[in-house]
């Protein structure tokens, strides 16, 4: 075989290894219909995980050596590269163009001759796609102190954020403290085979909206094609299912062992990530109280900015928080929006419950602890509070979360519920 065929039969092993991805997901997404357990601590490898992020900047440096006509030097760090990963099939596909440039001109990305094509055409695009999305995220960085529109307010039991921008196949993971969120690191991602906003079971879309991780699967419990393990999210939210869309089973995962990463849009609908950067994230973030924000594009907007459109919202919650205070039931009423559910109960079904609450008040002030602010703006203005609810002269309270849809300049409340 000629060193120049490299990049196909590369390409031919892609398409074989991500051909299984259907079946194994329907059986596992079964497996694990029941609320998942968190999962242990996981026993180290037998071989060290690589640094999240680590295999990404030496292929965007072999470009880069490649770009300055530095072939020999770009050469020496791509075989390197594909030694120390040989399942990353980009790499592997770098390094054959660079191998078949030493033998003739090379005018794109797995320059193969159009004879070889008949076969790896469709996915020699897709990696084509892969490569374009990580030099573009890696060329356009956010701008310097700013932040995701959607996280209007974190509080400090929300210590890690993350945020999903579909557009640039780009996972940003953010660290929160006193100071404010602080971006630590963004990885490459995959989605949706068919693209975004999930509807319906079955479709092979990733959804848009305001999420959160909900457990950590036990590796244990799932097959090798989903890599290092699996985060899943509380997909469908309560505003997706107001809109009426079902499924189930979003997970952040990885890759199996033949697969380093994805193409940009080629899951049943998770957020696949290489499995070093998918270690590093379950390393880093908390069950149930980390965010997870799925866009098609995020804006970025500077902290003065998030603090300036938070004001609003405060002063909403404030004149609920008055009002149930206040002991006043048509009052509190007034913040609920006449098509209110929660757990299938109406306004009307709802009301004896707020009724409740208010006389075990008894008039005495609420506090709003660890408030956390999430918007989410597509047809509609959402915004997810959560926070925990606690009466004066109590030690604790119920954590509490809420939606809240605006029409016109009001904002209501269309769902309300217990999460511990």
């Amino acid at each position: 075989m000629r060193r120049r065929d490299l990049a196909l039969v590369i390409a031919v092993v892609v398409a074989v290894t991500a051909s299984g991805e259907a079946l194994a997901h329907k059986k596992a997404k079964r497996a694990h219909s029941k609320p998942a357990r968190v999962a242990p601590a996981r026993q180290k490898p037998q071989k060290p995980m690589p640094p999240a992020g680590q295999a990404e900047a030496r292929l965007i440096e072999v470009y880069r050596l490649a770009a300055q006509a530095r072939s020999e030097e770009a050469m020496a760090k791509a075989q390197s590269l594909v030694r120390d990963h040989p399942n990353f099939q980009l790499a592997q596909l770098v390094y054959g163009d660079l191998l078949a440039a030493r033998t003739r001109p090379i005018e794109r990305l797995g320059d193969v001759p159009a004879s070889m094509l008949r076969v790896g055409a469709p996915v020699l695009e897709e990696l084509r796609q892969e490569a374009l999305a990580r030099v573009t995220a890696l060329r356009e960085r956010p701008p310097a102190q700013t932040v995701p529109s959607q996280f209007m307010a974190l509080s400090p039991v929300n210590k890690h954020a993350i945020a999903v921008d579909a557009s640039r196949s780009r996972l940003y993971l953010f660290e929160n403290s006193a100071s404010g969120l602080t971006l630590l690191a963004d990885y490459y991602v995959s989605v949706g085979k068919f693209g975004l906003e999930k509807s319906s079971e079955g479709d092979s879309r990733t959804p848009l909206g305001v999420y959160f991780v909900t457990s950590n699967l036990d590796p244990k419990t799932l097959k090798d094609f989903y890599g290092y393990g699996a985060l899943p999210i509380n997909y469908p939210n309560e505003l997706d299912t107001r809109r009426g869309k079902t499924g189930r089973g979003i997970w952040l995962h990885g890759t199996p062992p033949s697969q380093f990463s994805r193409a940009p849009l080629a899951t049943d609908g998770c957020i696949v990530l290489a499995n070093p950067d998918l270690a590093k994230i379950i390393g880093t973030v908390e069950i149930r109280s980390t965010p997870v924000i799925i866009a098609q594009h995020l804006s970025w907007i500077p902290h003065a900015q998030v603090q300036a459109e938070r004001k609003a919202i405060e002063a909403t919650l404030t004149g609920w928080r008055n009002a149930k205070s206040s002991g006043n039931l048509n009052r509190l009423l007034s913040y609920y929006s006449a098509d209110f559910s929660s757990r299938g109960k109406s306004l009307a079904q709802w009301t004896p419950a707020l009724r409740s609450e208010l006389d075990k008040v008894r008039g005495r002030s609420i506090e709003l602890k660890n408030l956390s602010l999430l918007r989410w703006t597509d047809t509609a203005d959402t915004i997810v509070v959560t926070f925990g609810e606690v009466a004066e002269g109590a030690r604790g309270g119920p954590t509490k979360r809420q939606y809240w849809g605006r029409s016109g300049d009001q904002w209501k409340i269309f769902y309300e519920g217990v999460i511990g």
